[in-house]
């Protein structure tokens, strides 16, 4: 066997073992719950609910209900992959300071919430969350918000249904287009078993959809959410771009603050 066979064979084996790697543990590169004990008591300065959400497959669900003194609507938030609601209810009280109430579950397997995840399981949790939602305020006065890997099912509903308006902040084409962007050798369509298409998901949609993002985004490159925004309806859809803004930090800008007042206030 001559030495250009054997690096041949040895570059497809270790392409091969990589690629494997990818799909097998590719759970643990996208989701990065924190788990929390059933028993932890959460500490908000708002007042909220807490709700057990029992899904069809018998996982339940752990959400949050901020509630407002005098709601203006319901914002159905779906948070980023990371962490828990320990940290995520603290992200959304200030739209309760802004007049709304906010709906906000943990996914399988992030602080009390359990089940096994897949593909179509979570995208069916957002579902039932939405008509659980639906039993709190009317669908006119319903405001879907998804931030990073939450857009993803906030894209979903809203190309099923009809909310008043959809949020994304920090959004992605796809989780294939991310995929491409870190290791381009790899087919997404053949790896990724949660290959989120927020694209495809809004071809649908008729509300009028606003995305956020940050110029200097090192997590969903700001490339990725302006290509999501180019495949939409130009008369139904804003690009907000927050200058020098990152993943995490959009709330901190002026413009952010701004902007996202204008679009819950209709300002």
């Amino acid at each position: 066997m001559n030495l250009l066979k054997i690096i041949f064979i040895t570059l497809f084996a270790l392409y091969f073992l990589v690629g494997l790697a990818i799909y097998f543990f590719q759970e643990e590169l996208i989701f990065l719950p924190e788990k929390l004990d059933k028993d932890f008591a959460y500490d908000f300065s708002t007042d909220f609910e807490e709700h057990f959400i029992e899904m069809t497959d018998g996982a339940v669900l752990n959400t949050l209900h901020f509630k407002s003194d005098s709601s203006k609507g319901l914002i159905l938030y779906f948070h980023g992959n990371a962490g828990s609601l320990r940290r995520w209810g603290e992200v959304v009280e200030p739209f309760v300071d802004l007049g709304f109430d906010v709906l906000i579950m943990d996914y399988r397997g992030y602080g009390k919430s359990s089940g096994k995840r897949t593909y179509k399981k979570m995208l069916s949790d957002a579902d039932q969350l939405y008509n659980f939602a639906l039993s709190k305020s009317p669908e006119e006065k319903l405001i879907l918000y998804g931030r990073s890997l939450g857009s993803s099912f906030a894209s979903h509903l809203a190309g099923k249904n009809k909310p008043s308006k959809l949020i994304l902040e920090t959004p992605f084409l796809s989780l294939g287009d991310i995929a491409n962007r870190v290791a381009p050798i790899y087919p997404p369509s053949y790896l990724l078993r949660f290959n989120f298409k927020n694209h495809e998901s809004l071809k649908e949609a008729n509300s009028p959809i606003y995305i956020f993002h940050g110029t200097e985004d090192n997590v969903v490159p700001f490339k990725s959410g302006q290509d999501l925004f180019e495949t939409l309806d130009p008369n139904q859809a804003t690009f907000i771009v927050v200058d020098g803004g990152g993943h995490n930090n959009l709330a901190s800008f002026d413009v952010y603050q701004r902007e996202i007042r204008n679009v819950l206030m209709n300002e």
